[in-house]
């Protein structure tokens, strides 16, 4: 059991005030009303008193209790019961099984004399159904066996309504509207007076002990169950409360939100409704009384009168806290929601959790501190504060006063522990990386962003350049100093990026690379430097290191202009300022005239020119004695042989000029092609480097998107030279055979018939011979076709000619135009299909003006 301080016995009433030396004489019942405190005594006296609460200095209670009058009632009997009905001005008090009215300040009974006889114990309805404001309703036991009795009484009268049978003779009752709660022998029942139905709760021992019956709230009931248990029960029979275990002598109990009070012979002891645990215990000898009026704890001995006096609910809160008992300080905490106002109750709930959550933190229960920190809504600087130099130096956060924990920086908190250290320096990199994108960030974006940076920075974290490369709110002095104090040069040349300073990025990232200072974060930083530069959009930054990256790898350099965006290319860079600046850089300017013409396809003479050029000089220095079919094409032969067949735009004449006598064949052919000087081209081909497939590829290169006829010239030409005598005849004639069997259809066979020797056989050229024979017969009877098909088409118009003929038109002066409704002047006019005549000049404006009316669909 861990204790806590709820409530203080404060006396309200000492023995002399009320007894004076009279020792038999001792205190029977109690009751309050607002100021107004009832004593009932043994000797049949009642005394009133006005009890005045003052709060003293170090914020206590005492009570002063002064006497205003008192008045025997005439019995020799005790008094049993005082019950007060302030609406009314009336006490009611059960004496010698009678309830007398009295006044309430002169305790004069009622002129009327009005009374209810035979009566053993009563009970107030809180919750009348009556409905009458100027009555109360009152459940008596009744002195006839078994018998509960209704009243309603009245200033000076009293009128019973109900008499209800029990199972049992009843010895102690509650009521609630329509429901009575009542400790019968040997249970307990809840019944209901109106409909007569009861509902059993549990067995209860009357020899054993003393029964409590306590009315609780609306519907709701305590009693004094088996066990030593304080049960709970609602008017429908059943406990929506876990019961407390209390005493098993109890003899008197009451509810002081969220506590249990219960009175024994020895102690008050205090239960916790929220987590049924025993808080605290007051030693209180001889005590028989214990009730609550009003929120009014009053607990009396045969002698006094003393006041439980709750303590603040926030200060128990605090005192549990200080204890550390977090647990026990949100249960208590959550249950004064109910009798807190909403706006109050949720600024100290709030208070509370973050308290909470820093005592939990200092016990690096993380999970469980992060969850508070949140549902508390706490300022996160009040957490970052505890890290030393981790708010910015412009921050000006104050912590919370109070302060919402005792310790002045983690080095305190954990005592110089290092691995404590790390594990809330974790923490806190974990929690501020949640936040930093929340409704808890409002405001403090810098603080915490700056913060985060410090502890990555610090811990080599490689969250580091992820929160560089995103959006972030790092205030740039104080995270540019830490950066650089932990030499993290690339990190700092990123911060610097993000916030447009990116001359100081590039010059520290440029540093690093020729090793003026060191880290290494990135093993790849050139390559990184020269992607930045490509997509930046300061064009005086690309041209201030444009020669360092070039001269660092050319090849990789030049990207810097090739891999631009297209539209920036356009806009920032003119390619005759980026060739110029290229020229010390022969790869490099290669590079660039490539993606110049074949990327960006731009159509300048000089580009490709340039290009070519550049290409051959390579092929030239790399090929210097190397010629013929045989020789191995390197790749930059191939790309100039390509863009040579690909491009029109370079200067043909200058590049013959400069490649004659280099032993470039093939180059010179396509040069010659280009010229449309095909049978020097072809002699090349076939004679000079006997490359026969070449030869037959010139041809479909050069005839290509050419009409029919420019191809077989070409095909004519190359079979031509294949015939021409000369050394290589065997060989020559092989291709020629070739030539024309695998490409029949690109021949006139009545011309190439009259080139072949007639030496050949048909047998040899069989394969040409066929397809010529198909190819002439498939343009014959394709020829036949078309001349059907017209000869048929011509028939149809004459047809529909003669039909148009046959038919006669009758004119006269009282035919009217069909679109202007005029008469015909002379016999000219136009008729549709439909037989509608209109005038010549009105058919002529229906075609310049499609929207005026038609007589017919065609003409």
């Amino acid at each position: 059991m861990m204790s806590t301080k709820a409530f203080a016995l404060v006396p309200a009433v000492e023995r002399e005030q009320l007894m004076g030396d009279r020792e038999r004489v001792s205190l029977e019942c109690v009751e309050c009303c607002g100021r107004n405190l009832y004593v009932g005594t043994s000797d049949c006296f009642v005394y009133h008193f006005l009890l005045e609460e003052e709060t003293a200095p170090g914020g206590s209670a005492t009570f002063t209790a002064t006497k205003q009058l008192h008045r025997h009632l005439g019995f020799k009997k005790p008094v049993n019961e005082l019950r007060a009905a302030s609406a009314l001005h009336r006490l009611l008090v059960l004496c010698d099984g009678s309830i007398t009215l009295v006044h309430m300040l002169s305790l004069e009974p009622v002129p009327s004399g009005a009374r209810i006889k035979g009566a053993t114990a009563f009970a107030l309805n809180e919750n009348p159904v009556s409905g009458d404001p100027f009555c109360v309703e009152v459940c008596i036991i009744s002195v006839k066996r078994r018998t509960i009795q209704v009243f309603l009484v009245y200033e000076d009268r009293v009128q019973i309504v109900r008499e209800v049978s029990t199972p049992e003779q009843p010895l102690a009752v509650a009521v609630d509207g329509h429901f009575l709660c009542l400790a019968l022998t040997t249970q307990y029942i809840i019944l209901n007076y109106s409909t007569g139905v009861a509902q059993d709760l549990f067995p209860f021992c009357s020899e054993e002990k003393r029964p409590i019956v306590k009315r609780i709230g609306r519907q709701e009931f305590l009693l004094a169950g088996p066990g030593g248990l304080g049960m709970f029960a609602t008017v429908a029979g059943i406990s929506q409360r876990a019961p407390v275990h209390w005493s098993e002598n109890v003899v008197g109990a009451a509810v002081c939100f969220p506590y249990v009070i219960a009175l024994d012979s020895e102690f008050i002891t205090v239960h916790s409704m929220l987590d049924q645990q025993q808080k605290q215990t007051l030693p209180f000898k001889e005590g028989h009384i214990l009730q609550d009026f009003e929120g009014r704890l009053i607990v009396a001995t045969s002698k006094g009168v003393y006041v439980l006096v709750p303590l603040p609910l926030e200060k128990q809160i605090q005192d549990l806290l200080a204890s550390r008992r977090v647990e026990e300080a949100l249960v208590l905490a959550k249950g004064a929601r109910r009798n807190i106002p909403k706006e109050k109750f949720q600024v100290m709930y709030r208070r509370i959790l973050q308290q909470a959550g820093f005592i939990q933190f200092a016990q690096l229960q993380f999970l469980e501190a992060k969850e508070l920190f949140r549902s508390g809504q706490l300022d996160v600087r009040e957490l970052i504060s505890l890290y030393p130099f981790l708010l910015p130096t412009s921050s000006s956060f104050t912590r919370s006063h109070p302060p919402l924990h005792e310790f002045a920086d983690l080095n305190q908190l954990t005592q110089g522990d290092q691995e404590k250290v790390a594990k809330c320096k974790r923490f806190l990199m974990s929690y501020l990386n949640e936040v930093r994108s929340t409704e808890v960030a409002n405001g403090y974006k810098e603080d915490i962003d700056t913060a985060l940076l410090k502890l990555y920075t610090e811990a080599d974290h490689d969250s580091l350049l992820d929160l560089l490369v995103t959006e972030n709110f790092c205030l740039l002095t104080d995270s540019a100093a830490w950066l650089e104090k932990h030499k993290k040069y690339f990190a700092l040349g990123l911060l610097y990026h993000y916030n447009h300073q990116d001359a100081a990025a590039v010059q520290l990232w440029v540093s690093i690379v020729n090793g003026d200072i060191h880290d290494s974060t990135r093993s790849d930083l050139y390559e990184y430097i020269v992607d930045f530069l490509t997509y930046s959009l300061d064009p005086d930054l690309v041209w201030q290191y444009a020669d360092w990256v070039l001269q660092k790898n050319p090849e990789v350099g030049v990207q810097v202009f090739t891999k631009r965006p297209v539209d920036d290319q356009q806009s920032r860079f003119n390619p005759d300022d980026i060739i110029n600046c290229l020229k010390k850089y022969p790869q490099a300017l290669v590079k660039y005239l490539e993606h110049l013409v074949v990327d960006r396809r731009l159509q300048k003479e000089g580009y490709h020119t340039h290009l070519a050029v550049l290409y051959l000089d390579e092929v030239l220095q790399q090929r210097p004695s190397a010629s013929g079919k045989d020789a191995e094409v390197t790749e930059t032969q191939a790309k100039l042989r390509r863009l040579l067949q690909q491009s029109d735009l370079y200067q043909v004449h200058f590049l013959l000029d400069r490649i004659r006598g280099a032993g470039l064949p093939m180059e010179s052919a396509i040069l010659l092609g280009k010229l449309e000087q095909h049978e020097e081209a072809l002699r090349i081909l076939v004679h000079e480097l006997a490359d026969f497939p070449a030869a037959e590829g010139y041809c479909l290169w050069r005839s290509e998107g050419r009409a029919p006829p420019y191809r077989r010239r070409l095909f004519q030409l190359l079979l031509a030279i294949y015939l021409s005598p000369g050394p290589s005849a065997p060989e020559l004639a092989v291709a020629a055979v070739d030539l024309l069997n695998r490409r029949a259809t690109e021949f006139d066979a009545a011309q190439v018939l009259q080139l072949l020797p007639g030496t050949w056989s048909v047998q040899l050229l069989c394969p040409f011979l066929m397809g010529a024979v198909r190819d002439s017969v498939h343009a014959r009877r394709t020829t036949q076709v078309a001349m059907g098909l017209a000869k048929s088409e011509n028939l149809i118009y004459k047809y529909d000619k003669m039909k148009l003929k046959g038919s006669s038109v009758r004119l006269s002066d009282k035919k009217l135009c069909q679109m202007c409704r005029n008469p015909f002047c002379e016999p000219v006019f136009v008729r549709y299909p439909n037989g509608g005549l209109v005038h010549t000049h009105c058919a002529a404006s229906r075609h310049t003006n499609p929207s005026s009316p038609s007589p017919g669909a065609r003409t």
